[in-house]
């Protein structure tokens, strides 16, 4: 399977489970939901880890990497987004998230020379502006409680943008390990467990601090604990990982755009839990992720 194809595919992933996060991140907080889903995510990727005995092939500085991505990325990028979440629910969120494509590409331009043009170009141009729109003009769900805003609006929209920044910064940081011909002996699944392992411990010893902010909200109970476990497999477990195998054959910034299409991939899963159509726009801007998708994957 070619590096596009494992992009859009950790986008699927995303887009579901973006749906299954909103009930515990509200129940627990941003905080003690990241905590756990670190947990439990940290205990599946260094099983599997183990079972395939491929920690030997990542060096200290290289491990050193992976965690400061994972500080980043997930403990810094995760949290601000699922804060984000429970104040603009999850398509508003899924729009400011979109940004890391943007913050991604750029970087990948500027840090590796990767360039976008031609139909590349034209084909990021109408993929991005397809995940705005779908975004933005996608609300016939405004009476469902997913779509209500709380809190401030500057503190939700500042959430976001961290959270893309986050996402970026933290995805750029592994472009050279995963691509670089020297470290082709590098496992994404020892990767993504030290990546998940950095953010685990980060959530841990701020919970330790005993700050008011680490504290779950309400109890934790059988129901929501699977919901978290289904969510940091598939999320995280798989959807991470495919996108370590994506950098490592691809470029920072088309792997970014691809994995961006998530906010479109969950409008039809918005329609079947709001029971609403998305709008006309939203079906348009859908249309222009596929044509900007087959342009970047084909060109």
């Amino acid at each position: 399977m070619s590096y596009e194809w494992l992009a859009l595919l950790a986008a699927c992933l995303w887009a579901g489970t973006s749906l299954i996060s909103v009930t515990p991140s509200r129940h627990l907080g941003a905080f003690a939901y990241s905590r756990w889903r670190m947990g439990l995510v940290s205990l599946m990727l260094i099983s599997a880890s183990l079972y395939n005995n491929q920690w030997q092939n990542i060096s200290l500085e290289q491990a050193s990497w992976f965690a400061l991505s994972g500080f980043i990325g997930v403990f810094v990028g995760d949290t601000a987004l699922f804060a984000c979440m429970n104040r603009f629910g999850p398509r508003r969120a899924s729009l400011l998230f979109a940004c890391h494509a943007a913050f991604s590409a750029l970087f990948g331009v500027w840090l590796f020379n990767e360039q976008l043009l031609g139909w590349s170009l034209l084909g990021a141009a109408c993929l991005f502006g397809g995940v705005l729109l779908a975004v933005s003009f996608g609300r016939r769900a405004e009476q469902h409680s997913w779509e209500n805003i709380s809190g401030p609006v500057y503190v939700g929209l500042a959430l976001g943008l961290a959270a893309a920044l986050c996402q970026s910064i933290g995805t750029v940081m592994l472009k050279p390990l995963m691509s670089q011909p020297e470290y082709s002996q590098i496992d994404p699944v020892a990767g993504s467990a030290i990546r998940m392992l950095s953010a685990f411990i980060a959530h841990w010893l701020f919970w330790l601090s005993g700050h008011k902010l680490a504290r779950a909200q309400r109890p934790l109970n059988r129901r929501l604990l699977l919901m978290i476990a289904s969510n940091g497999f598939l999320a995280m477990a798989v959807g991470m990982t495919l996108m370590l195998f994506a950098l490592r054959y691809g470029d920072v910034s088309v792997v970014a755009l691809l994995s961006s299409t998530s906010p479109v991939l969950v409008l039809p899963l918005l329609w079947l839990v709001t029971k609403q159509a998305p709008t006309r726009s939203a079906w348009f801007s859908a249309g222009l992720v596929v044509i900007g998708s087959g342009l970047l994957i084909f060109a």
